[in-house]
């Protein structure tokens, strides 16, 4: 039995004029190709966002001139985001390095190693589980259903006096 299916003609126009490149899908959403816009779409890092107000902030009793105000507000802000950019030029490769072989080294040991240990123990245990369910079922669960049954027409009444 053969099913039909319908061909539909579909033309395809590979002017460049045509898409814009922030439209592209297939180069905005690349696996090999980081999103630059969203780097953090999940909002993993939200309590990161972190202003100037939510660190130093000056009640109204207590204040210092405007001008110390704006160069300490600048220098906060300057420093926050050059030292960031450096820490990060530094540490990002090396970084990103050891958690891309770490990921890798722990799915391969659960891949190769783990999941067959698992199996194996599992299908060498098949009598073993077998008898264990058949203890619960007709042993221990009949007196903790009766245990519970028996407990729980207990009843608490508290009262102040």
């Amino acid at each position: 039995m053969m099913r039909e299916d319908s061909v539909e003609e579909t033309q395809i126009t590979l002017d460049e004029e045509e898409i814009p490149l922030e439209d592209d899908v297939i180069s905005t959403q690349s696996d090999t190709r980081p999103l630059l816009n969203e780097r953090d779409p999940r909002g993993v890092n939200e309590c990161l966002k972190v202003s100037f107000e939510d660190v130093i902030a000056e009640p109204q009793s207590v204040r210092s001139t405007d001008k110390v105000w704006i160069c300490s507000h600048t220098l906060f802000e300057v420093s926050k985001v050059w030292l960031y950019r450096i820490f990060t030029t530094v540490l990002a490769v090396p970084v990103s390095l050891i958690s891309g072989v770490l990921f890798a080294v722990l799915s391969c040991l659960h891949i190769w190693l783990l999941m067959p240990c698992v199996q194996i123990l599992l299908l060498n245990t098949r009598c073993p589980r077998t008898l264990w369910n058949t203890v619960l079922d007709h042993f221990i669960s009949p007196l903790f259903r009766s245990m519970g049954k028996c407990c729980g027409a207990v009843g608490i009444h508290l009262e102040q006096k």
